[in-house]
This record gives structure tokens, C-alpha cells and sequence, in this order.
């Protein structure tokens, strides 16, 4: 079966004066998803009229873009901004920017024209979780490492790397090697304890994920 792909482009009319100036600080870094990338340029250049110093990182994917994981476009550049600005919809791809560069978020949303700040308690909020997460699997015997084969994603030998310093902790660990995890298939294995995910760093993220913990959140030296 072949497969095409086509990008999925916003063609409507955005009413950039929504953008509260006011709040900005003075640089600025945009990242985008995909669907809006076409739209950072006349935004940029609304705000550069309006005294902003703004910048548009890239890292693997596309200038501006971002995904769930990965915010490699904001990191490229959070040492030279004062805050970004996300044009998209939702809180979750604006929340991985916050986090990953400890930086002020601000979210603009093309569709609705809805200008807004990241709530600052809903960072915390998720910072809290992950800790308690990592608190859990301190305690955890038996640990299930999940391996994704997608591309971008692969990370077999890290995962193999990760499984001989946690039994080196004591630990017992399993490695699961997936395509699209289900995570209703992690319910077939009831003996582990906790999951470790090597795959895309926001599957952690998930609200029916609480037992699973990211790679880069375990504290174990490179």
C-alpha cells in the first residue's frame, strides 16, 4: 500500500491585532506545529513593527516547527529570547516548549484568535506529577523498558544501556519493543512494576499513563 503525505495548512484569515503587545517582552521566539508554519512569517514581521526582537530556531524538523516530542526549535534559541510566543491551539505542545526551556510561554491560536498566557500553576502542577512519578518507580522490582521502532524514535541501544544500570541498581528489567504503543497491551504484563519510556517523551505525559517515566527523568549518568 502506498502512502502519501499531505501537510494540513491553516488558510484562514488571522487577526493578528488579538496579539496583546503589551504582554510580550521585547524578544521573542515563535515555534509553531505544522499546520500553522506558513503563518510565522507574517507574524514575525507584525512583531518586529511593534519593537519585538524576534527570533525562529530549527533543529530536525522544519524552522519554528515543534512536536509533541520535541521542542528542539525552542531549545536552539531559548538562550536568546525572553519568552515564546506558540501559534497552535491546545496547551500540550506550548507546555513541552515551558518545559524543556524553563521559559514564559505565550499561545495564540489562529483559529479563535485567542491570545493567552501558560498558566504558570499548570507547569507546576505537571512538575509535581513527574516527580512523584520518579518517587514510585525508585520503589518499583520489575521494570518494563518500551522500545518504538518508528523512525526518529529507535532507541534500542539506549534502552540496553539503560537496562544494565538499573540492574546494576538491583532492579529486574524487561524490554518491550513496539510499533504504536497500546498502552491497554501494558495491562497483559501485570508483573512490572514500571514502565520506562525510550520512545517519544510525552507518551510519559499521558493521564492514563501514571506508572510509565521518561528515559531523560530516571537521574542516570550518560
Amino acid at each position: 500500500m502506498k502512502t502519501a503525505y499531505i501537510h494540513a495548512k491553516y488558510t484562514g484569515k488571522i487577526e493578528l491585532e488579538e496579539i496583546n503587545l503589551d504582554k510580550l517582552p521585547k524578544r521573542i521566539g515563535i515555534v509553531s506545529t505544522v499546520q500553522f508554519l506558513d503563518r510565522i512569517k507574517e507574524v514575525r514581521k507584525y512583531l518586529e513593527e511593534n519593537g519585538r526582537e524576534v527570533l525562529v530556531g530549527k533543529d530536525k524538523q522544519n524552522s519554528g516547527q515543534i512536536l509533541g516530542c520535541d521542542a528542539g526549535a525552542a531549545k536552539k534559541i531559548q538562550n536568546n529570547v525572553d519568552a515564546f510566543l506558540y501559534i497552535g491551539s491546545g496547551h500540550f505542545h506550548p507546555l513541552g516548549v515551558a518545559l524543556n526551556t524553563k521559559k514564559e510561554v505565550f499561545v495564540f491560536n489562529p483559529v479563535s484568535n485567542v491570545f493567552s498566557e501558560l498558566n504558570r500553576d499548570e507547569i507546576e502542577k505537571y512538575e509535581k506529577s513527574r516527580k512523584a512519578k520518579y518517587v514510585k518507580f525508585l520503589h518499583a522490582n520489575n521494570v518494563g523498558i518500551l522500545v518504538s521502532i518508528k523512525p526518529g524514535q529507535y532507541s534500542y541501544k539506549k534502552a540496553a544501556e539503560i537496562k544494565k544500570k538499573l540492574e546494576e541498581k538491583g532492579k529486574k528489567c524487561f524490554v518491550f519493543v513496539f510499533d504504536t504503543l497500546d498502552s491497554n497491551e501494558t495491562a497483559n504484563f501485570p508483573f512490572i512494576d514500571f514502565w520506562v519510556n525510550t520512545a517519544c517523551p510525552r507518551i510519559a505525559d499521558d493521564k492514563d499513563k501514571n506508572n510509565v517515566i521518561g528515559m531523560s527523568e530516571l537521574g542516570l549518568s550518560e
